[in-house]
C-alpha cells in the first residue's frame, strides 16, 4: 500500500510540475511582443486614440511615432477558433473587463497566428482549433523601440482558459 501511494504523490508532484494543474504564465518581447500588442491594440475599449495610433505606426515599423509614453495593451481573455472541417470559421471573443468584442475573418485570422507565433498551445474540439490566454498585458515603450535594438515591448499572459 506504501508503494502505491508513493506512485501516486510522485505523480502527482510530476503532473504539478509539468503544468497540468495550471498552465504557467509566459511572457514574450521584442517583435512578438509588438505584434501581439499591434493585433490586439485596436480592439481596446480602454486605450485613446493616440495610443491606437502609436501602437499601429510602430507595427507598421514607423520610425517618427509622436507619442513618447509607455503604452500598456491588455485584454483579460482571448479565444479564437479556426475550422478545420467548415474552413470559413475564423473567430476571436477579445473580453476586456466587461465587454467582450467577437472578430471573424482576417481580423481572427491575424490574431490567431500572432497567439501562435507568441506560443499559445492550440487546443483541438469536433472540426475546430482553438487557442485561448488569459490576463494578457504587454508594454510597449516608443522611445526604446526607436532605439532599435531589440527592446521596448513585453508581454505577460496566462496561455488557456
Amino acid at each position: 500500500m506504501q508503494a502505491r501511494s508513493y506512485v501516486l504523490t510522485s505523480a502527482l508532484v510530476l503532473a504539478g510540475a509539468s503544468g497540468a494543474f495550471g498552465a504557467t504564465p509566459a511572457k514574450v518581447s521584442g517583435a512578438t511582443a509588438l505584434a501581439l500588442a499591434g493585433v490586439i491594440a485596436p480592439l481596446s475599449p480602454d486605450l485613446s486614440g493616440a495610443e491606437k495610433k502609436a501602437v499601429a505606426m510602430l507595427f507598421a515599423g514607423g520610425n517618427d511615432v509622436p507619442y513618447k509614453k509607455a503604452i500598456v495593451v491588455s485584454a483579460d481573455r482571448i479565444v479564437c477558433r479556426t475550422g478545420n472541417v467548415d474552413i470559413t470559421v475564423r473567430n476571436c471573443e477579445v473580453t476586456f473587463g466587461k465587454k467582450m468584442r467577437t472578430v471573424n475573418g482576417s481580423t481572427a485570422n491575424e490574431i490567431f497566428a500572432t497567439e501562435a507565433l507568441a506560443g499559445i498551445p492550440p487546443d483541438g474540439a469536433a472540426g475546430s482549433n482553438f487557442e485561448s490566454l488569459t490576463r494578457l498585458s504587454c508594454t510597449i515603450d516608443p522611445n526604446a523601440i526607436r532605439r532599435k535594438d531589440g527592446s521596448g515591448a513585453d508581454c505577460t499572459f496566462q496561455p488557456g482558459n
